[in-house]
């Protein structure tokens, strides 16, 4: 059986991770793909997720807290630790469900799964020679144009901790109206439209930096597409599919273990 397609889901906190992973995943078995959901967030709350592979099953947030006495942001980083030295029993039993995709829902603080070396070595032993990074815009955050480039920065900072291909999805993009669309849309086909914007924003003293940031993720390659998604409305998660497949099998659709019946 071919390697699996892993994407590690990725964002700031309330980005909406957890629900596109679900939506994806749903969209995938739809279309006739065997797909495993990992939850990797110790502390995760969500009493609608039903991941497949579950991290609390080895190590929970509250447990830690209390055998440690820490409070939770110590406690989130004793658990990225102590994850590490399970995850090969995690890695096992993903192995064993053999599906088509693993899509891994990752700690809410994107600096727990992105700037601790605990994580990293959790993505090395995860990760196959078909792996991404979907990185999730916040709608909020995305519709001005320093917030946009700031999750430029951010996603392109995560890539070049974890080396995995990236993509940029604005997620939740049901909230945001028509225009405001348009206008990140804009910004992602003309460099040089968000450059406008960003410098019509910038109060006068921070211009020269807000103007050097820009041309360093230019230079970087950074101003990649954003795809709009949304878990709520399904939207773009057919080119989601595309786009990972672009990754993992250079646009070559992936032969499901498990084809949709035929009426």
């Amino acid at each position: 059986m071919e390697e699996p397609g892993t994407v590690y889901f990725t964002g700031t906190a309330g980005a909406g991770k957890t629900t596109l992973v679900q939506a994806y995943a749903a969209w995938l078995k739809s279309a006739g793909y065997d797909a495993t959901v990992v939850n990797l967030d110790p502390g995760s709350e969500a009493t609608d997720f039903e991941p497949d592979v579950d991290v609390r099953e080895w190590v929970r947030l509250a447990d830690v807290m209390d055998e440690y006495g820490l409070g939770p942001n110590g406690a989130q980083v004793a658990a990225a630790d102590l994850i590490t030295i399970k995850i090969f029993e995690i890695k096992q039993a993903v192995q064993e469900l053999k599906s088509d995709y693993v899509l891994i829902d990752t700690p809410g603080q994107v600096e727990l799964f992105a700037f601790r070396e605990s994580s990293k070595a959790m993505v090395e032993a995860l990760s196959g020679d078909r792996s991404a990074i979907a990185f999730l815009f916040d709608p909020a955050l995305a519709a001005r144009p320093t917030g946009y480039v700031s999750l430029l920065m951010l996603a392109a900072t995560v890539e070049f901790r974890l080396r995995l291909p990236m993509m940029h999805l604005l997620s939740k993009a049901d909230i945001l109206p028509a225009d405001r669309l348009a206008q990140i849309a804009s910004w992602v086909e003309d460099s040089s439209a968000l450059y406008e914007a960003i410098t019509a924003e910038t109060p006068t003293p921070d211009l020269q930096m807000s103007t050097e940031v820009f041309r360093a993720l230019e230079s970087m390659g950074a101003l990649a597409g954003t795809l709009p998604v949304s878990a709520k409305e399904g939207t773009g998660l057919e080119v989601l599919y595309r786009s990972c497949q672009a990754i993992f099998a250079g646009s070559e659709d992936l032969e499901p273990s498990h084809a949709p019946s035929e009426e």
